[in-house]
């Protein structure tokens, strides 16, 4: 068995259960999800119940089994035991920085993982199951269906600007950052030269800010119904846009890895973390486009 500790938003929890999921089918072991996180920090909710995935939430029972209450005797057992083990071989395995780490491909056995793990390298060999796993359970309402019908119709560029606790956090302000207006302002150049007809939809967790500063000559859509709590219906309509201008966030990550379009273009921001020594070089696929932030 393989539990994986979600975390974070919708974007942190969908490369947490990919990687895990990798993992667990590598192995032919089920998934299960430990979302206790949430009750401790009740601003986060798990969000992965609208997707078709393959996994059931994991019993306090199953949990403890592999990763006994912190201070326990239990607890304190297994941390010695893991000490003398390799890496891939321990039961509850730690994230060791934000790179891309191979040994996770070597996970074998039971083991209780706790980390972001955000690299498409962690399930490169299972993209299409991932994809065909993260379908959404039930249609879009009336509005959001007749958006999707625009947006398959056009040449439609979801552009994303996350601010949010970027900005009124200081910690993550100096860690994070956001791209400035600069890299919107050629994304949606190099988006003009690469498409007759780019109609652009803006996502943001700060829709009144996207208005006022965000400039284009392009035909231009601010998306806000949805609201919070529907994160994931943004997500549908992001993920069926043709192109796409991504924040240095993990949900417009999704957003274009989901969309997979011919000919997409996918434009991201380098650096993605303003402190370059939190920097995962892997998180942006190769095939993207990066443009300084």
């Amino acid at each position: 068995m393989v539990i994986v500790q979600l975390t974070g938003g919708l974007g942190t929890q969908l490369f947490q259960y990919a990687a895990a999921r990798a993992i667990a089918h590598r192995n032919g072991v089920p998934l299960k999800l430990d979302t206790s996180w949430f009750k401790r920090y009740p601003q986060r909710a798990f969000a992965l119940g609208g997707f078709m995935i393959e996994a059931s939430v994991a019993t306090t029972e199953e949990i403890e089994e592999l990763c006994p209450p912190r201070w326990s005797l239990r607890w304190a057992g297994g941390q010695a035991r893991d000490r003398t083990k390799p890496y891939s071989r321990r039961r509850v395995v730690r994230e060791r920085w934000k790179r891309f780490d191979p040994a996770l491909l070597r996970v074998g056995g039971d083991a209780y993982l706790i980390g972001c793990w955000q690299s498409e390298r962690y399930f490169t060999d299972i993209a299409e199951l991932i994809r065909r796993e993260l379908v959404f359970k039930t249609p879009p309402d009336e509005r959001n269906a007749e958006l999707l019908s625009r947006i398959d119709a056009i040449d439609s560029v979801s552009l994303h600007i996350r601010r949010g606790d970027y900005v009124t956090n200081p910690v993550l302000a100096d860690i994070y950052g956001t791209p400035g207006l600069q890299y919107y302002a050629r994304a949606l150049e190099v988006v003009a030269g690469h498409t007759d007809a780019p109609h652009v939809f803006v996502f943001s967790d700060d829709i009144p800010w996207a208005r006022e500063n965000l400039v284009t000559n392009l035909p231009t859509d601010f998306v806000c119904h949805n609201g919070p709590g529907k994160e994931i219906e943004d997500l549908r309509l992001m993920s069926r846009c043709r192109h796409h201008i991504i924040a240095n966030s993990s949900f417009s990550w999704w957003g274009a890895w989901l969309a997979e379009h011919p000919g997409q273009l996918v434009i991201a921001p380098d650096p993605w973390f303003r402190d370059r020594k939190w920097a995962p070089a892997d998180i942006v696929p190769e095939r993207w486009t990066t443009l300084p932030a």
